[in-house]
C-alpha cells in the first residue's frame, strides 16, 4: 500500500512501482495465495492469485528487459540498437503495467484493489493455528512430491532454456518462497553431522544467503520444520540452474533483437548472438546438457525427499 500510495502522484507510476521493488510482496502474496487455495476458501484465494500473478508476470517482464538492458549497456562489444530495442521493450512493458494498475484499480481515483482483498480476506473461515499449520504442512508437502515424481516419471526435459529449464527452476523456487511469505511459520532444523554428499551444496554464498535465513517465529506455537543441510541443497540448485539460465536468455534475447531489427533468419540471429557475447559464452546445447547433468544428480541423491522434517 505504502509503495502504490507513491505511484498515485508519479508521472510513471509503473516505473516507480518497479524500482521500488515491489515485485517482491507480489512474490509473497501470490505464494500464499497458492497455497491457502488448496487450504479453504479456494475461490477467494484462487480469485486473489490472478491478481497478483498478472502483478507479478507484468513486473517480471520489465525486469527480464531492464537486466539485460543494464548488462549490455556496460559492455563495448553489444551494439548500441540492440541496448536501444531492450529499452523500448522495458518501456513497451511499462506502458502494459500502467493499464493494469489503473484497469484493476491498484491506484487511480478509483483505487479500492486493497480494500476489496481485505474484504474478501475478512469472508475467510481460518482454521484454527495448529490445524492450519498442518494442512500448509500437507500442500508443501505434496508440492515438494509432484516436483520428484515429475523426475522420477521422466516428464522434466531439457530441450528449452524458457520452457524447461526456467519452467524447472520456477517450480523449485516456490519451494524457498513459501518460508519467506509465511512469516516463520517455517523453521530449519540443523544437522549434527552434514551428509558427505551435500557438502558440495553449502557454499558460503549459500549458506550466508539472506534468503536462507527463516523469518522469525518465536511468536507462533507450532513450526514445520525443514532440514537446513537439504534446504540449503535445494537453494544451490535454484541458483544453479539461474546461473544457466541466464545464460541461455542472454543469447536468446540478442537472436530475437537482431531478428526483429535486422530482418534475418533465427540460425543467423544466433549465429551473431554468440559472436557479440564472445569466446567465454557457454552455447546453448551445452547449457541444457549442464543442466540435465545437475538436475540428475540432486532428484538421484533424493534432496526433495529428505527436506521436510
Amino acid at each position: 500500500q505504502i509503495i502504490l500510495d507513491k505511484a498515485i502522484v508519479s508521472e510513471n507510476p509503473a516505473l516507480l512501482i518497479y524500482q521500488e521493488n515491489i515485485r517482491t510482496p507480489f512474490f509473497m502474496l501470490e505464494a500464499l495465495t497458492r497455497i491457502y487455495k488448496k487450504i479453504c476458501a479456494k475461490k477467494i484465494f484462487k480469485n486473489l492469485n490472478c491478481y497478483f500473478k498478472e502483478m507479478e508476470d507484468n513486473l517480471g517482464s520489465i525486469d527480464y528487459y531492464d537486466g539485460f538492458y543494464k548488462e549490455f549497456s556496460t559492455k563495448k562489444n553489444v551494439p548500441s540498437f540492440v541496448i536501444d530495442y531492450l529499452q523500448k521493450k522495458k518501456n513497451e512493458h511499462l506502458t502494459t503495467l500502467n493499464i493494469v494498475l489503473a484497469k484493476n484499480k491498484w491506484i487511480g481515483k478509483n483505487q479500492k484493489r486493497i480494500k476489496k482483498i481485505f474484504k474478501n480476506l475478512n469472508k475467510v473461515k481460518w482454521l484454527p493455528e495448529i490445524e492450519d499449520t498442518l494442512q500448509v504442512k500437507k500442500v508443501y508437502t505434496k508440492s515438494v512430491s509432484a516436483i520428484a515424481n515429475k523426475f522420477k516419471n521422466n516428464d522434466i526435459h531439457f530441450d528449452s532454456i524458457e520452457l524447461d529449464v526456467h519452467e524447472l527452476r520456477r517450480e523449485l523456487r516456490w519451494l524457498s518462497i513459501y518460508p519467506q511469505a509465511l512469516r516463520g511459520l517455517m523453521q530449519l532444523r540443523v544437522n549434527a553431522q552434514t551428509p558427505e554428499i551435500l557438502k558440495k551444496y553449502l557454499t558460503t554464498e549459500i549458506i550466508t544467503s539472506p534468503y536462507n535465513i527463516m523469518p522469525d517465529g518465536s511468536n507462533l506455537k507450532d513450526h514445520i520444520i525443514l532440514n537446513v543441510d537439504y534446504f540449503y541443497s535445494l537453494s544451490w540448485m535454484i541458483s544453479e540452474l539461474g546461473n544457466l539460465k541466464d545464460s541461455g536468455l542472454k543469447i536468446i534475447i540478442i537472436k530475437d533483437a537482431l531478428i526483429e531489427l535486422l530482418n534475418i533468419i533465427p540460425h543467423q540471429g544466433e549465429e551473431l548472438a554468440y559472436s557479440i557475447c564472445g569466446e567465454t559464452q557457454m552455447c546453448i546445447p551445452d547449457i541444457l546438457e549442464r543442466s540435465k547433468i545437475i538436475t540428475t544428480t540432486f532428484f538421484d541423491e533424493n534432496i526433495l525427499e529428505n527436506l521436510v522434517d
